[in-house]
């Protein structure tokens, strides 16, 4: 009686454990999902809701660089980066999504020269550039790795679980330059966490004599570098647009827009931030 139901619950596992796999794997070529755009990151909605400015300011970006130095840990590393290299164009991306600012292309400079030197030998009748008032500069500053980590699991006569999860972080640093003068008109700070999470069951016990049956399922989450990049920039331009408005660096078109929701929460956010610096000081304790 004991060995049939030790069978049943073996086969029980076995099925689920199919199932996930079935569920897990991916379609066939023929049924793939079509290209689409990239995901949005959680404050992409916050920089869309800004509200509108007193006027568009150009801007220029030559390069939003990864300045942690880190590859991908060993043994899947292949000299990969931890963090992505196209920090630049997602800093590119948020300052022309966010309404504030007009983005001037430096990144590809030398190519649009040459575009423009052709022109001009076809007598193609080619436009002034303009010139960018405001320079962001910054980048990708900081990727710690496993900030906490923490699980749990139990076995009991060969039949068990467990989870796990792991806690990165990246940080971003970004200030905005006046290019009349060279002063650095605001500059932020940001982080975010990066989860990763594995849940795992499994069993391995002898049904009968010589006959071992081992199952095993599993299931592991990792968020994407990307997308937490992305999200890091996104919060760093928008902290950085409500700290010049508040140090009347620009202003918004609307004054009474101050009390904006998106506004008043980053804000907030900010004056909580420097309240705890303030707490935590030598000279406040």
């Amino acid at each position: 009686m004991i060995v049939k139901r030790s069978l049943i619950l073996s086969l029980g596992f076995v099925i689920v454990g199919c199932t996930t796999l079935d569920g897990d794997r991916p379609p066939d070529w023929a049924t793939m999902d079509r290209p689409d755009l990239a995901s949005a990151s959680t404050t992409y909605g916050d920089l869309l809701e800004l509200p509108e400015p007193a006027g568009v300011i150009p801007a220029a970006v030559y390069g939003f660089r990864d300045l942690t130095g880190q590859y991908r840990e060993s043994p899947n590393s292949n000299l990969s980066t931890a963090v992505t290299q196209g920090g630049g164009s997602l800093l590119t991306e948020a300052l022309l999504r966010s309404g504030w600012f007009r983005p001037l292309e430096r990144e590809g400079l030398q190519d649009l020269l040459t575009e423009r030197r052709v022109a001009r030998q076809l007598n193609t009748s080619v436009a002034t550039l303009q010139d960018a008032r405001v320079l962001f500069e910054g980048g990708i500053t900081g990727y710690d790795r496993n900030t906490t980590t923490g699980g749990f699991g139990a076995r009991y006569f060969g039949l068990g679980a467990s989870e796990a999860y792991v806690i990165d972080q990246v940080t971003v640093s970004l200030r905005a330059v006046n290019v009349s003068n060279g002063e650095v008109l605001a500059a932020v700070t940001t982080t975010k966490t990066i989860y990763s999470y594995q849940l795992e069951g499994g069993l391995f016990r002898f049904v009968r004599n010589q006959r071992l049956l081992e199952v095993e399922a599993g299931y592991t989450y990792n968020e994407p570098r990307y997308l937490a990049t992305h999200d890091a920039i996104n919060a760093a331009l928008i902290h950085l647009i409500v700290r010049g408005l508040s140090e009347d660096h620009w202003r918004l078109a609307n004054a009474e827009d101050w009390n904006s929701p998106v506004i008043q929460t980053y804000n907030e956010a900010f004056l909580e931030h420097q309240e705890t610096a303030r707490q935590g000081s030598p000279q406040s304790s």
